[in-house]
């Protein structure tokens, strides 16, 4: 498997979360390696998958992926972990969390029956820790408010043209709003697809909302599909990898399409954008619709800023006046690892934010932060880095500026919501006011 150094890497501190907060050898990605060699050697580690040893050396990763592209050896400990609690709960009784946030997906379609009344329902604080205990979380977390409208209800019923009816088909495509009506010239605009994932979709449709006004105004003729496209992200963090695939093979026959006939697919939550980067490629080694969709996915800021996706000249975009903008900016885990920062450092930076990048995890980390056992080493990972800049954030700027505390991740906005009552924004969002 390969040596991993201990320590915070050069590239930016991302490596082993866990280590840095709790200082322990067993959760550092050469201490973990170590324990599943042992376990598949069966000299010190007996008990193969189901292991207490495995668990215990597993319990802590965050599954943020850093040691993938931190660790010099590239050790991948998020797909490692996977793997083990695939084959350690094949065909048996998972642990409840593994239901209730594994499948999380499933209940956002169940509570989108009656949205309103659920939020009302969980809003009482007695009621929330109680659903939060019985679903394994930890009961000092938040309930997360659920979409009174999903993005793909909202887009259905006409909210990307003010209620005006447009075409349907298997796509529709956004009116041009200086028009207030259907575009004449959109075969003249690069098609895009805006993909919204189950995050984005159930949880916060106001960045997929956002994200159609930015493309629309850089000039791209957006399609948005209607089919559910689930990468299986959760599935994946909680080793139900058969599901996974079973998710993914649906999104292929959705989004697959799109990208075989060369439009570039747009993903909004960085972890979902990096499943299909880089554990569709895994889950589906021989499947061309697989190479095909990994090719096209793109971030907002990578669309916006590679020369080969870039809006025209003559749609006349321009990044918008950031310079009275101060952010706290956090790269979320699976972006750093997969995708890279870069492109939205670039587009921030040329529109004259004054920006912190932040080198960490958030400490949330979807599901694990969520789960109990856990709270204690998530608030010490936050402390690393995103609480201090958040304390720091109202000092920092001009008086009559905005600051912000921006943040793609969904975890990483709920991080600070829930620890800082810090409310973030995403990408989308910023561009979107200031266009």
């Amino acid at each position: 498997m390969g040596k991993c150094r201990a320590d915070t890497s050069a590239s930016g501190g991302f490596m082993c979360p866990s280590y840095l907060a709790t200082k322990d050898e067993k959760d550092v990605t050469r201490g973990r390696a170590r324990v599943l060699q042992e376990m598949i050697n069966g000299s010190l580690v007996t008990g193969g998958w189901r292991a207490p040893e495995v668990h215990d050396a597993l319990d802590l990763c965050l599954s943020c992926k850093a040691c993938s592209s931190d660790c010099p050896a590239g050790v991948d400990m998020a797909q490692y972990k996977s793997e083990v609690l695939h084959r350690a709960y094949k065909n048996r009784v998972r642990p409840v969390t593994h239901y209730v946030l594994g499948w999380l997906p499933r209940w956002l379609r169940v509570v989108n029956v009656a949205p309103r009344l659920v939020n009302k329902v969980l809003s009482n604080r007695t009621i929330a820790k109680a659903v939060l205990w019985s679903g394994g979380m930890d009961p000092r977390r938040q309930m997360l408010p659920f979409a009174e409208i999903p993005f793909r209800t909202w887009y259905r019923r006409g909210g990307a043209t003010n209620g005006v009816p447009v075409e349907v088909a298997s796509e529709r495509r956004v009116p041009d709003a200086r028009s207030g009506g259907a575009r004449t010239d959109a075969p003249e605009r690069p098609r895009v697809v805006l993909w919204a994932d189950s995050f984005s979709d159930g949880l916060s449709p106001e960045v997929p909302q956002a994200a159609l006004k930015v493309l629309d105004a850089a000039g791209y003729d957006v399609v948005v599909p209607g089919q559910d496209a689930c990468c299986g992200l959760t599935w994946i963090t909680t080793g139900q990898l058969d599901g996974a695939r079973k998710r993914l093979e649906n999104l292929l026959q959705v989004l697959g399409p799109f990208a075989v006939n060369g439009l570039p697919i747009v993903g909004l939550e960085p972890s979902c954008t990096a499943v299909l980067r880089s554990d569709l490629l895994d889950l589906f080694p021989y499947d061309p619709r697989a190479q095909a969709v990994a090719a096209a996915t793109r971030t907002l800021a990578e669309l916006l800023t590679d020369p080969a996706t870039a809006p025209h000249a003559a749609s006349g975009w321009k990044v918008p006046d950031l310079s009275d903008v101060t952010a706290v900016v956090q790269p979320h885990c699976h972006q750093h690892s997969v995708m890279g920062f870069q492109a939205d450092e670039r587009l921030l930076r040329e529109g004259g934010a004054d920006i912190q990048v932040l080198a960490g995890c958030c400490g949330l980390a979807g599901n694990w932060g969520m789960e109990k056992g856990h709270y204690e080493t998530s608030v010490a990972v936050a402390e690393n880095a995103l609480l201090p800049a958040l304390r720091d954030l109202p000092s920092r700027g001009s008086d009559d500026g905005e600051r912000v505390y921006l943040a793609d991740g969904f975890s990483c906005r709920t991080q600070a919501s829930d620890l800082a009552d810090v409310q973030g924004k995403a990408l989308a969002q910023l561009l979107a006011e200031r266009l």
